[in-house]
């Protein structure tokens, strides 16, 4: 290794927790403002529309009164509509947003404020796959050579896998070389992973962000261009009271058919979508936690996230740190803006419905915790409050509508098998019927699914009218695609109803998700394995068509698009992950797009720079325990930061520690050790350096590192922290 060092010299920057019941500061008076009227316009909207579906579907009930359960229906129908509606307009207005913003030349970037400003580009990362990752900073720190502003790169790893570990440490050695002068590459791994990775950022800003005017966060399969990076300081430049500014990242990157599928469906109404929301949230908009340029000052002066009390999975770490920072920033008087028009940024979407179940499960946590958030905390503004409640309904919205089929259900049930009371309690002279307006249900039916399929239809106008999509998939593709891309969400959506209502009732019941790394990369699932996490789906569908054809066969037709969804929850799943029908439509143009058809040229680099990195072979832990000579070479890559109060104790490395005495060899020891007391025997090279002393006899007497073990200098030191390290651990 070279003689550069992992990490820069520290200029901390105190970030403290910031109080649910603090109310606004006195700074949000000089907070930008925004137009109120499209807030009003959104909300009267959609109230309207909703109150006429929800009268109509009155009408269609109450021919002669309603009963117990049909209230039950229309209360439930009046909630889901809601969520409807408020698509329906927000898609309408980024429609007319986006084909606006599309007459307008593109701004201008300013050389001149760009040179002024400190960016760090943060890559937090957790068990993540090495090659892909390093490859993906290199590239970026590559792109951005001379460009006029400084720039540096920053890997925030809470890798806690040994091997991978080591890895990263090989890796970076590796980058050391190739990265280019006049933008550094750090890294830092955490010796401890407390509160996940709003910890992992906050660890950086307090301990490095008065170094930096601003950060970029990327996540692990996250890809921008060289200009999308330089207009992202520009308009932060240019706005000084803004404390975010979020980018709508396109999908790229995965070949599977549900990969293709959703990657079809991101680049065709995600910009109209994204410019509905930056239309109507202006200065009040929301974090999706990365491919986000945010102010360092404002970010730790107004956003360091307290705990929830309680325990998990209600309580203790938000989980969905990006809102409640959001909220935090805009209540201190922070700008928070999502700009639709600042393109060319990217991430690697989930290859398969399994992989996006299991990435919603913990989702659906940290939406569920926003309830609390929203009791407790003061000062937040509307809006801030609106972006929690729909991050919150956009996962209980699931249930609902399952809940909606099943009232449905046993309204027709009853009014087949069951004799209802027709006369109540009280005397009657004519029986109340359980009878609906059949004709006006049609009519409601046809104008709600105009309702829920106008997005798509806005998103494929949307196609047929840009530039791009016209020149690079062309009418016909772009028409079919849409057909395609519909047919196959109808087949999903099901399935998708189903596991969110699942992942919603584990969390409401108390059991916590944990913290797992994402899948990224392609690879479908055993036949017999999609099966398996299938089943509830396939017995539910099963379920609702038995009882729905006993009821009637006009009904179960009613019933078809969701209930054929889920009998072939298994089948579909199992065909959307294979790469090999990804392609098959891809040689079918069907499913194109145009980063597909041409693909980002920070993308198409990081995949080029994968090579530098492959064939990695890093020494293992019994390898390490007998080589100084490596301990030495590595010893400026460990972070001597170990957060621990005074007198507290970090059981893994107490326990490696007590362990080395008991074991006769090395191999021994390496065979003892947990995964956890492996990892934080990885984090301290003090104790690294003792265990080579303890077992260096007992190496083979061939070894060749015996006799620079006894003359190898020490490690140079890396800089200490300010804050409370533990020195004798460093």
């Amino acid at each position: 290794m070279n003689d550069l060092r992992a990490r820069p010299i520290e200029f901390p920057v105190s970030m403290p927790d910031q109080a649910f019941g603090a109310p606004a500061t006195s700074r949000s008076r000089f907070a930008p403002k925004s137009l109120m009227w499209r807030k009003v316009f959104l909300f009267v909207s959609t109230v309207l529309l909703t109150g006429w579906a929800t009268h109509e579907m009155f009408q269609v009930l109450s021919v002669s009164g309603l009963t117990v359960f049909e209230w039950a229906l229309l209360a439930v129908f009046a909630l889901n509509i809601s969520w409807v509606c408020f698509a329906f307009i927000n898609a309408l207005a980024g429609l007319g947003a986006k084909l606006a913003a599309s007459r307008r030349p593109p701004a201008d970037i300013s050389v001149r404020r760009i040179s002024g400003a400190k960016t760090v580009i943060a890559f937090p990362v957790y068990n993540e796959d090495v090659e892909q990752i390093f490859a993906t900073v290199l590239a970026t720190a590559q792109s951005l050579s001379g460009a006029p502003g400084h720039f540096e790169c920053f890997i925030l790893s809470d890798t806690n896998t040994p091997e991978i570990a080591l890895q990263e440490e090989a890796a970076f050695e590796r980058v050391q070389d190739l990265q280019p002068a006049d933008v550094r590459i750090h890294y830092r791994r955490r010796t401890i992973n407390t509160h996940r990775k709003s910890g992992n950022i906050r660890d950086f800003v307090t301990r490095w962000g008065g170094r930096y005017d601003y950060m970029i966060v990327y996540d692990a399969d996250s890809y921008m261009e060289r200009d999308t990076i330089l207009r992202l300081v520009d308009a932060m430049q240019a706005a000084p009271h803004t404390g975010l500014i979020q980018t709508i990242p396109q999908l790229v990157g995965v070949d599977t058919l549900f990969g293709r599928c959703q990657q079809f469906a991101a680049a065709l109404y995600g910009p109209v979508l994204g410019h509905g929301i930056a239309w109507w949230a202006q200065k009040e908009g929301n974090f999706w936690g990365h491919n986000a340029i945010l102010r360092i000052r404002a970010l730790a002066e107004a956003a360091g996230l307290p705990e929830i009390h309680g325990r998990a999975p209600f309580g203790g770490t938000i989980m969905s740190h990006d809102f409640v920072e959001a909220a935090f920033l805009r209540r201190a008087g922070w700008g928070v803006e999502v700009r639709a028009d600042i393109t060319g940024s990217y991430e690697q979407g989930p290859p398969t419905i399994i992989d996006m179940v299991t990435r919603d499960r913990r989702w659906c946590q940290g939406n569920m915790q926003h309830m609390a958030v929203l009791l407790q905390a003061r000062g937040l503004t509307w809006t801030s409050r609106f972006h929690l409640i729909t991050g919150i309904f956009s996962y209980l919205s699931s249930p609902l509508w399952l809940l909606f089929i099943c009232i449905g259900m046993v309204l027709s049930l009853q009014n087949s098998f069951l004799v209802p009371d027709y006369f109540g309690d009280g005397a009657a002279l004519f029986p109340t019927w359980p009878v609906i307006d059949s004709e006006r249900a049609l009519k409601l039916f046809i104008a709600t699914m105009t309702i829920l399929f106008t997005p798509k239809i806005c998103g494929l106008l949307y196609g047929l009218l840009d530039t791009d999509w016209r020149r690079d998939v062309g009418v016909l593709r772009t028409i079919s695609g849409t057909l395609c891309e519909t047919l196959l969400s109808i087949l999903i959506a099901p399935v998708l109803m189903v596991t969110q209502t699942s992942a919603v009732i584990s969390v409401l019941s108390g059991r916590d998700s944990g913290w797992g790394p994402q899948k990224r990369e392609d690879g479908g699932y055993s036949f017999a394995a999609t099966v398996r996490h299938h089943l509830p789906a396939t017995v539910l569908g099963v379920v609702l068509t038995v009882s729905a054809i006993a009821i009637s066969p006009v009904y179960a037709a009613w019933l078809a698009p969701a209930t054929i969804g889920l009998l072939l929850s298994a089948p579909v799943s199992y065909f959307t992950a294979q790469r090999a029908a990804g392609l098959r439509f891809r040689r079918l143009g069907l499913l194109a797009s145009p980063h597909e058809t041409n693909p980002p040229a920070s993308r198409t680099a990081s995949v080029r720079a994968r090579k530098d990195f492959s064939g990695l072979m890093p020494l293992g832990l019994k390898a390490l325990l007998l080589d100084l000579r490596a301990q030495t070479r590595r010893a400026p890559l460990v972070d001597p930061y170990w957060p621990l109060a005074h007198g507290e104790v970090h059981v893994p490395l107490a326990t490696a520690r007590a362990k080395a005495d008991k074991a006769a060899t090395a191999q021994d020891y390496a065979g003892m050790l947990t995964r956890a007391e492996q990892m934080a025997l990885i984090n301290s090279a003090r104790d690294l350096r003792m265990a080579n002393f303890r077992f260096a006899a007992t190496r083979a007497p061939d070894h060749r590192g015996w006799s620079y073990a006894a003359t190898a200098r020490p490690a140079a030191r890396p800089v200490q922290s300010p804050r409370k390290a533990n020195a004798d651990w460093s």
